[in-house]
Parts: structure tokens; C-alpha cells; sequence
């Protein structure tokens, strides 16, 4: 009996290893098989859906690119950027457009003068170095104006300083003025000619 209880023990302990075995070979390779297969059936998902997106933007590609063109022809017909043969002339009628926005809104032009011509991309970047006196209200109506005009003319490096105001002979005391003292620089665009 004793015998056959050992050979029962020791069946029962070699069905107990072979399980054991069974179950880290299992844990071992199949887990982690499995596992793998799990996160790359989750990337694949992932980027199938990612394609997916990327043909509905590339079937809107044709659409899109009308919308480009559109929108080109609809900013050259605009007349935001100068027109002129050169960027002299260009420089020129930017001045003139100043100038003519500083006196009808009843300041006074100290000085205009053309910086050089900036190159950017496709275009030439014209700035106008300006010096003007006038009140508050004849400022914001110049502002009001170059920034409203065409060709698009952009106000940048905006100055304002109010003016000392003048003694007065009899009283000896200075009197104050609304007039400002007002420097600015005024930028337009035009197109490079193509060489």
C-alpha cells in the first residue's frame, strides 16, 4: 500500500509540475503573445481611423485650393498692395497719401522721409519715417485714415508727446496747449516684380 500511495503521491506531484510548467509556459509566451497582439490590433484601430481622416482632407483638397484662389483674387482686387513700377514711386505715393491725410484733417507735416526698402518673401516692405504736430482729434483722424486706405498702409513705432507750452509775456506763466508733437512710421507693402 505504501507503494502505491508513493506512486499516487508521485503522479499526483508530476500531473502538479506539468501543470506548473504548463502554466509559466503559458504566462511566459502566450501572455505576452497575446498581449502584443492586443496593442497592435489598438495601433492598427488608431491609425485606420487616422487614414480614414487624412482621405477626407485630401477629398477637400480641390475645394480648399479653389478657396485659395478666391481668396487671391479677391486681395488683388482689393488694391492693398501698391501698384507702382518701382518702389521709388511707390515710396512717393505713400508720402503723398500722408501728407494729404495730415493736412485735410488740419494738422501740420514737419517731415517725411523713405526708409530703405525691407524685403520679405514676396513682397517689399515701404516705410515712411513721419514727423507731424496737431491736436487729439487731428491725430485719430489721421490715423483713421492711412489705416483705412488703399493701398493698405500699417502704422508702427507711434510716438506721441504733447508740445511745451509758450510763455506768456505778461504773466510769465506757461500756457498750456492740446497741441502734440507726433512721430510714426508708416509701412506699405508691394509686390516683387518678377524677374
Amino acid at each position: 500500500m505504501s507503494n502505491e500511495k508513493n506512486r499516487n503521491v508521485q503522479r499526483w506531484l508530476a500531473v502538479g509540475l506539468l501543470a506548473a510548467l504548463l502554466l509559466i509556459l503559458i504566462a511566459a509566451v502566450f501572455v505576452p503573445a497575446v498581449s502584443q497582439w492586443l496593442e497592435l490590433h489598438e495601433e492598427k484601430s488608431q491609425l485606420a481611423i487616422k487614414l480614414r481622416q487624412y482621405e477626407r482632407i485630401l477629398a477637400g483638397k480641390d475645394g480648399v485650393l479653389k478657396s485659395i484662389d478666391s481668396v487671391k483674387k479677391a486681395i488683388q482686387g482689393q488694391n492693398y498692395f501698391n501698384s507702382q513700377n518701382t518702389e521709388a514711386l511707390a515710396s512717393a505715393e505713400v508720402q503723398e497719401i500722408i501728407k494729404k491725410a495730415i493736412v485735410d484733417a488740419g494738422g501740420q507735416l514737419s517731415s517725411t522721409q523713405a526708409l530703405p526698402v525691407k524685403s520679405k518673401d514676396k513682397f517689399s516692405l515701404l516705410t515712411v519715417s513721419v514727423r507731424m504736430t496737431g491736436n487729439s482729434e487731428v491725430l485719430r483722424s489721421v490715423l483713421y485714415r492711412l489705416e483705412t486706405s488703399t493701398p493698405l498702409i500699417i502704422i508702427d513705432q507711434l510716438d506721441i508727446r504733447p508740445m511745451r507750452g509758450v510763455r506768456n509775456r505778461r504773466t510769465r506763466q506757461i500756457e498750456q496747449t492740446n497741441e502734440l508733437n507726433v512721430n510714426f512710421q508708416a509701412v506699405s507693402f508691394m509686390r516683387k516684380k518678377a524677374e
